[in-house]
């Protein structure tokens, strides 16, 4: 089993998609104008529109309520996103080390989900993520 894509519903679609292309320097696919996917080597981010809850379950999903996840984007170098990305999103919390060796930092997309940009810093880190 792999994990294959996180899905995001949004408020404002064309906002969040623009948003995120913007983070990741993709361009996102549109299957539909109410969903769009972003490819990135390790997951797809997919966006469908408030409007695609009712095609599962109404009330299945909310936009703007997640508290919960976040979305996690590892990057070659922390410093450089840093700086290409401070001063166009609100940083939760600026560049720091986490206690298991990541570098990061954390700001939220337009409907408030938590995204970190992470690089693995210390010697561990570097080794746990080489294994995969």
């Amino acid at each position: 089993m792999k994990l294959a894509s996180v899905r995001l519903i949004a408020a404002d679609i064309h906002a969040m998609v623009a948003f995120y292309e913007m983070v990741t320097g993709l361009t996102a696919s549109w299957l539909a104008p109410v969903f769009a996917e972003i490819v990135t080597p390790g997951a797809t981010i997919a966006i469908g529109s408030i409007d695609t809850v009712a095609l599962w379950k109404e009330g299945s999903a909310e936009p703007r309520a997640n508290r919960t996840a976040f979305l996690e984007l590892q990057v070659d170098d922390i410093e450089a996103e840093y700086a290409r990305l401070e001063g166009k999103v609100e940083l939760e919390h600026p560049l720091k080390t986490m206690p298991w060796g990541n570098a990061t930092f954390q700001f939220r997309d337009p409907e408030g989900t938590a995204v970190s940009l992470y690089m693995p810093a210390t010697e561990d880190a570097k080794k746990r993520f080489a294994a995969r």
